[in-house]
């Protein structure tokens, strides 16, 4: 399977998926900590890949997204953004009700 493939099957296959460097439990940069942060605290389950351990996806996946820096969020498999936009929606309550809404589709 390609780089490209594994990264398509990965979104398609996670409803809300985080491209981030560390895990949410160890984050590894200030930007996919505050990024976690705002996804907890919508209080839904998301999937999230290690690009620190998974150079080719790393390598590979600022250009499938069109997305130069991490951490990426995708929602529903649409690019959602990253640290500055996830946490503007958060502050505005829009995080919130984009996750509820694909969380309760599953």
């Amino acid at each position: 399977m390609s780089v490209e493939a594994k990264i398509k099957d990965q979104i398609e296959n996670n409803p809300i998926i985080l491209y981030m460097k560390g895990s949410p439990q160890a984050p590894q940069c200030g930007f996919s900590a505050q990024t976690v942060q705002c996804l907890m605290g919508c209080e839904e389950r998301f999937a999230y890949v290690d690009i620190l351990t998974n150079p080719e996806i790393r390598a590979t996946l600022p250009a499938y997204a069109n997305w130069p820096t991490f951490p990426q969020l995708f929602v529903d498999g649409e690019l959602v953004g990253g640290c500055d936009i996830i946490t503007e929606m958060y502050e505005a309550g829009e995080l919130q009700t984009l996750i509820k809404g694909v969380a309760t589709e599953e």
